[in-house]
């Protein structure tokens, strides 16, 4: 370990939380880089706090409040408006898995922080934040697909989902620059190849070159009418946990084979019932999640320079462990309401026994906060509230044991955003601007109270 990195651990040790940090840290817990280098992050207000205890000189040169909505209390689908202080704060690259783990420690959440390459990068993803951005199309959130959507449900699988999470949790780690994440890539690219044997024109697999060693992983299905617009999908490919780069255990079943396997397993519904949608689909298995959202905060970088227009994306993110009563929560911050609501809507109609919760997760906790940093509509439905998800996650630990060896939660999950593709990615009529659409409900005032009901549920 770093003398420094040592110090600031063995002088925050005396509070009993950071003393375990500092124990995991001897243990092994924690990388111990022999040289550092400065990277920049935005990172929430909690974490902020977090890694001023294991890094006290780490200060702000920049701090903003955004507005985010939040339930009035956990579960309650009621929202009020908060604000989320993010900072931006130079850190060694050495300290980002330490924080990762500090902040697990201490506030039994994953992340709140999204790495960049330049205080300039991090001050304008600060700016943007500080916009509110707002998605600039807005896509029909009618539910009109039920033969569709309701023929393929019963193809979905949970033992197919379980197979999944087993062979990527059977990978030693699937860090972002082992050689185990760069073989995990590249059985996920041939696996999801062998689903398409019939090598369809309208399809595309590829895996998506980064600056480190780990590519994602993408599946598109190209529309047929609407192909200018598309609809994003994503679970992250990599894991962490352990200090050793190669050596480490890091099965990551829950976070996050789940959410690839749900990928994998609507991948092979459609392909098997020769779906064909209007609008293009994208499934991605980002790199790099852990670090702070770096593959998928590089994705929504390219997107600018792509010809397509995204109208809706979704973030599968740990869908197997069900910590509490509560089927299905979605997190309201960091992600876009009225596409949260449609969401809603979707398990009311196709999953009616299930139940909803609704939570907050703060800034940075899973790479849908890169696609809401990017001005796009996003919504992140999540295993459990953001107490009772499952604290084996980043430890050796995080195996299909810890959900019972049984896919079950996972399955309603793959459900739900089966029901979000094929609803918003057989729609033949194009987006509309966003202040078209609100024009357009101003001169409808039932449409008007429709959405708003929607909105409130």
């Amino acid at each position: 370990m770093t003398s420094r990195l040592a110090a600031r651990l063995a002088r925050a040790s005396a509070a009993p939380l950071f003393a375990a940090l500092f124990a995991a840290l001897l243990a092994g817990l924690v990388p111990a880089a022999a040289q550092a280098a400065p990277v920049w992050i935005t990172v929430g207000d909690d974490a902020y706090r977090v890694l001023q205890k294991v890094a006290p000189s780490a200060r702000a040169v920049a701090t903003r409040g955004v507005a985010v909505n939040v339930p009035v209390q956990r579960g309650s689908a009621r929202l009020t408006q908060a604000i989320e202080n993010v900072h931006v704060v130079e850190i060694d690259d050495n300290m980002i898995p330490t924080l990762s783990l500090a902040v697990h420690m201490k506030l039994a959440k994953c992340g709140g922080f999204m790495q960049h390459a330049s205080q300039a990068e991090a001050l304008a993803a600060l700016h943007r934040l500080e916009g509110n951005p707002e998605p600039l199309l807005a896509p029909s959130y009618t539910i009109d697909n039920q033969t569709q959507v309701n023929a393929m449900l019963p193809q979905l699988q949970a033992s197919n989902l379980l197979s999944t999470i087993t062979q990527l949790s059977n990978f030693q780690n699937r860090r972002y620059n082992s050689t185990h994440g760069v073989a995990a890539s590249n059985w996920l690219l041939s696996h999801w190849q062998s689903l398409n044997p019939g090598n369809r024109r309208t399809i595309r697999v590829r895996q998506i070159p980064h600056t480190w060693a780990q590519p994602s992983v993408e599946f598109e299905i190209l529309g047929t009418g609407n192909s200018g617009e598309t609809v994003v999908i994503g679970a992250h490919l990599d894991s962490i946990a352990g200090s050793g780069i190669e050596t480490s255990r890091a099965p990551g079943a829950d976070d996050d084979a789940s959410g690839v396997a749900g990928l994998t397993e609507i991948i092979r519904v459609m392909m098997a019932s020769n779906y064909q949608p209007k609008r293009n689909i994208r499934f991605i298995a980002y790199a790099a999640e852990e670090v702070g959202l770096l593959g998928s905060k590089a994705i929504v970088a390219q997107q600018a320079g792509r010809r397509d227009k995204v109208v809706g994306v979704m973030q599968l993110d740990m869908t197997a462990f069900q910590g509490s009563a509560t089927d299905l929560w979605i997190y309201t911050d960091f992600t876009n309401a009225a596409q949260n609501a449609f969401v809603a809507n979707l398990a009311a109609t196709y999953l009616p026994t299930l139940t909803v919760g609704y939570d907050r997760c703060g800034y940075g906790c899973s790479d849908h906060a890169s696609w809401h940093a990017g001005g796009f509509a996003v919504s992140f439905p999540f295993e459990s509230s953001d107490l009772t998800y499952n604290r084996a996650i980043h430890t050796a630990n995080d195996t299909i044991a810890t959900f019972g060896n049984q896919a079950n939660h996972a399955l309603k999950f793959t459900q739900l955003a089966l029901a979000f593709l094929v609803e918003l990615a057989s729609d033949a009529t194009p987006a509309v601007a966003r202040g078209e659409a609100a024009a357009a409900t101003r001169k409808a005032p039932g449409a008007a109270r429709a959405v708003a009901t929607t909105a409130a549920q």
